[in-house]
């Protein structure tokens, strides 16, 4: 996948190529070191280059805005799609996550339902189940298409923002 953003004012040219697992990336054709796992929805620890940040992207009109910390500062970034008809040729009209996926509890709470089982086959945007905090339900849904390797939570156990409730691939 090839695509050219504009994050802040610099326009950049950011290419991934998945080989299995592995994942080489390429940043204006220059070959950069790059390891990514996302720890929270929407929050990603980075290694790029032997440097490590910490990315939280949130979505804006036109575009993304990523807050990255590396040490005691934090930056905010704009971050657009030159075309973004480039994305959506390629992946429709929603971003769906490659390779293993951990779906995370995004709050502390109850597990009320499990909506899965080990072998299933999820969609993108399925529940997988609902977590309960402060008296409201909150559906966590897979962001792949893909099985269900390991539930791993049950009804009834309290769970930490962050903690693994299944694994999709």
């Amino acid at each position: 996948m090839k695509l050219k953003l504009k994050i802040g004012e610099k326009t950049r040219e950011v290419e991934m190529v998945r080989e299995g697992e592995i994942a080489r990336w390429r940043l204006d054709g220059r070959a950069v070191e790059v390891n990514a796992i996302e720890i929270a929805a929407g929050t990603y620890s980075i290694l790029l280059e032997g440097q490590a940040f910490e990315v939280h992207l949130a979505q804006e009109a036109g575009g993304l805005r990523a807050e990255v910390s590396a040490g005691e500062g934090v930056q905010t970034v704009r971050v657009k799609l030159v075309d973004p008809r480039a994305w959506q040729g390629r992946h429709g009209h929603t971003v769906e996550v490659e390779g293993r996926l951990q779906i995370l509890a995004p709050m502390p709470g109850k597990i009320v339902r499990v909506l899965v089982k080990q072998g299933d086959a999820v969609s993108a945007g399925q529940g997988i189940a609902v977590i309960e905090a402060m008296k409201m339900q909150n559906e966590v849904r897979s962001r792949k298409t893909g099985i269900i390797e390991r539930v791993m939570v049950a009804e009834g156990k309290t769970v930490n923002a962050g903690e693994v409730v299944a694994v999709v691939v």
